[in-house]
């Protein structure tokens, strides 16, 4: 063994838990749900668009606010949006010629909360 690596672990007697994996299996989601709960991850992957959700989780605000606030441009706002959009995280609503955006629901309100509290333990 190199030094630096460390052993993994393996099952001495091969020997599987069949009862145990009879429950975890039951409560196991399908392949499509853990699929789009890994691509829901991947968006917060992203300190931009992180930030963006920060600012809406204070406030419903628009491109140019948005922009100011996180000190990027409208261009990079707006294509961040966008994907936050396409995830059903942020919704946005019209007033006149003027776009506003916010959390689409509570849900993204306690994901961004638990997140900062594990980070911040």
């Amino acid at each position: 063994m190199k030094k630096n690596e460390e052993k993994v672990p393996s099952c001495e007697f091969h020997h599987v838990h069949d009862e145990t994996l009879k429950k975890i299996s039951a409560v196991m989601p399908d392949e499509d749900s853990l699929f789009d709960l890994a691509e829901l991850y991947k968006i917060f992957g992203d300190s931009t668009r992180i930030k963006i959700l920060y600012a809406l989780f204070e406030s419903e605000l628009c491109v140019c606010d948005i922009a100011t606030l996180i000190g990027a441009t409208v261009s990079a706002v707006s294509h961040q949006l966008r994907i936050l959009k396409q995830a059903s995280l942020v919704r946005f609503r019209r007033d006149g010629k003027t776009v506003f955006y916010s959390l689409a629901d509570d849900h993204v309100r306690s994901i961004l909360d638990q997140g900062m509290e594990h980070v911040s333990e």
